[in-house]
């Protein structure tokens, strides 16, 4: 009887750890992040801001019926890179959580109370047999009482707080040029320009208005605001005046 290699097994269940400490499952949940299309977050002292890719997979879909970011409540917005799946069911789960808060407490939920929440869901899937962990990073942004927050949710149901942060499949690109533009005093316009700018690093063409989402949680109205089409296309205008493509 001949047998395979030691490592051989360690990835066929969520609730077995491998010699080197790791449950392989969740590595490859990480992996389908990382084929995600690209996402990236920006915080700011004017604003908490989201930008995201959408990519025409084939010629006869629809792109205006694929939403890549979502306002959760009044106050705070989500995207995702991953499984979209994955993360239409963790955002509906944490829109619940954030009325369930209003009713309950007369107020918004915190912008961190409410990722823990969902962080904790996703680590449940990484410790149960006959489950899998879920194969989505998330971005949530949003203001609070303590100003403008952003913060990434991991498969492994570990979060951070980011004053910028990339994922999914330029995420890399994106985080080293947000490291060498960054600026913590930008305005609100110039937050979303930066991210554009970001995002053209890995577009594999021209950006175009309607392959790019973009949503911000203002600091000073507190809102959450998805912009249009429109208002995309003007920024992309103003980036190129600018010389997007640094």
């Amino acid at each position: 009887m001949s047998f395979g290699p030691p490592a051989m097994g360690y990835d066929r269940a969520i609730t077995i750890f491998s010699p080197e400490g790791k449950l392989y499952q969740v590595e490859y949940a990480f992996e389908a992040v990382r084929q995600g299309w690209t996402t990236l977050g920006i915080r700011t002292e004017s604003c908490s801001a989201i930008v995201a890719e959408k990519r025409l997979l084939t010629p006869l879909m629809d792109i205006d019926g694929i939403d890549k970011i979502f306002v959760v409540d009044g106050h705070v917005g989500m995207s995702f890179a991953g499984f979209g799946f994955d993360g239409r069911v963790l955002i509906d789960y944490a829109r619940l959580a954030a009325v369930r808060h209003r009713l309950l407490y007369g107020e918004p939920i915190d912008v961190e109370y409410l990722t823990k929440m969902v962080s904790d869901i996703k680590q449940a899937y990484t410790q149960h047999g006959g489950v899998r962990p879920f194969g989505v990073a998330l971005i949530v942004a949003g203001v609070d009482d303590r100003g403008p927050r952003l913060f990434l949710t991991e498969p492994s149901g570990q979060y951070f707080s980011y004053y910028a942060v990339g994922i999914g499949r330029g995420g890399q690109t994106v985080n080293d040029y947000l490291a060498k533009h960054y600026k913590k005093d930008l305005g609100v316009e110039e937050t979303l320009i930066l991210g554009l700018k970001a995002l053209s690093q890995v577009a594999e063409e021209k950006l175009k208005p309607e392959y790019v989402e973009i949503g911000y949680a203002d600091a000073e109205t507190g809102a959450f605001k998805r912009l249009t089409r429109e208002e995309i296309a003007d920024l992309l205008s103003k980036m190129e005046k600018q010389g997007g493509e640094e």
